[in-house]
């Protein structure tokens, strides 16, 4: 069994680029931008525990501040495993994240996050 502790420095650099996006959008009110960079986050960092969590940790302050009681109820779910399924790299490959999605769906990753990948 493979254990996923840290991130790699090109995969970080792009899952903190995503968060900048996201903040930037926030800050400029634009909140289904700031979402799509946030699940992008999500998408990059699912298989590291420290980012995999802060991304849901995001996800539950957004859905806090937009009042939407299934996505807060859907990140404090996926708080409570998502961190521990990185770990033991046991991960939907391509999950963005939001409670909109059944936690353990695989989805596409988007091209320009697959080339990161490689």
């Amino acid at each position: 069994m493979k254990f996923n502790l840290k991130i790699s420095n090109q995969l970080k650099v792009a899952y903190n680029e995503e968060l900048k996006y996201y903040r930037h959008h926030l800050l400029n009110k634009q909140y289904d931008n700031a979402w799509y960079h946030l699940e992008r986050s999500h998408i990059i960092g699912q298989s590291y525990p420290i980012e995999h969590t802060y991304s849901h940790w995001l996800m539950l302050q957004f859905g806090l501040m937009q009042k939407n009681t299934k996505e807060v109820f859907g990140q404090l779910l996926r708080l409570a495993v998502g961190g521990w399924k990185s770990f033991i790299n046991h991960v939907p490959v391509g999950n963005t994240g939001g409670a909109d999605v059944l936690p353990l769906k695989r989805m596409p990753i988007p091209n320009d996050i697959k080339e990161i990948f490689m």
